[in-house]
């Protein structure tokens, strides 16, 4: 396996939103000025078609146009992942063909979410996921969004057994079932956090890193976190993002995107629009982020 894309994709990713124009459009130029920020602020990687990105609400199509996008923008400047993920497997195998995934180092594939399958059922879907994808594949484990909880005796076992797993998104919340992962998992598998406010708790344990929602609105400030633990000066990267804890936490505060998209509204980086059935955030959450960016100078 190519341990070096493993490597590229330590640190911080920033899980890409997809801003909107008033009428409800892909704006692309916005998209344009969120990467160029993003990697401007130095974070390490790209994830695009996540959780963050609403793809739920995106037309297939919209998908392929959002990821020819991204990459082209991108131009190579930093490495790519690429959401790809579904609660049909066969269908997933049809993403997989039909994105052009040239510019990419990975994918990022969520577990099933509604049907929820039983560990057996999880494993054998990464499994032929893994097999067809002509990328590696990072697995995202998200129990609160998805409804089930892929075991660390599950994700282990399909870290040992198909070489083209590189590594997992732990959105879990339960540091101990990280722990159990970065005790048995094979030399070079990747365990990044879900959680940016679980990330340096995790890289402490020996974490590679996050896939972070925060690193869209404050790229620069919460790369020195990054920077310094990847460092290993915890205790600084701890001072440093204490600065940042309550800006993080209120991105979550009316659930995500909803937040970091009110924040960069407040920014004037994006408009707030959404898709149905998300909304935008509320005045008294806007008024909240202009009060801290200001505060803590997180322009």
């Amino acid at each position: 396996m190519d341990t070096s894309k493993r490597h590229k994709l330590a640190g911080a990713g920033a899980a890409m939103i997809t801003p909107f124009t008033p009428d409800g459009r892909v704006d692309y130029e916005a998209l344009g000025r969120m990467v160029d920020y993003v990697i401007d602020g130095g974070v390490d990687y790209i994830v695009a078609l996540g959780t963050t990105a609403e793809t739920p609400t995106l037309y297939m199509p919209e998908r392929a146009v959002i990821a020819m996008f991204i990459t082209n923008h991108i131009a190579g400047r930093v490495p790519l992942v690429m959401g790809c993920g579904g609660n049909s497997t066969s269908e997933v195998l049809d993403q997989l063909r039909e994105f052009d995934l040239r510019g990419a180092d990975a994918v990022l594939s969520v577990t099933p979410y509604y049907n929820k399958p039983s560990q057996e059922g999880l494993y054998q879907h990464f499994r032929t996921v893994a097999e067809h994808s002509p990328l590696p594949v990072i697995l995202y484990n998200i129990p609160g969004r998805s409804g089930v909880n892929m075991t660390a005796e599950t994700t282990l076992r399909i870290a040992r057994d198909i070489p083209n797993v590189i590594g997992i998104k732990e959105a879990s919340g339960d540091i101990d079932q990280m722990q159990r992962i970065l005790d048995g998992r094979p030399e070079g598998f990747l365990v990044l956090s879900g959680d940016d406010g679980m990330t340096l708790d995790l890289m402490r344990r020996g974490g590679d890193g996050v896939i972070s929602v925060a690193a869209n609105a404050f790229p620069e400030r919460f790369m020195r976190c990054i920077g310094l633990a990847k460092a290993g000066d915890f205790d600084r990267a701890e001072a440093e993002y204490a600065r940042l804890d309550e800006a993080v936490r209120a991105l979550f505060e009316e659930g995500n995107p909803t937040g970091v998209k009110c924040a960069l509204a407040a920014m004037g980086k994006i408009g707030p629009t959404m898709r149905l059935p998300l909304v935008p955030g509320t005045e008294k959450l806007r008024r909240k982020f202009e009060k801290l960016i200001a505060e803590y100078d997180l322009r």
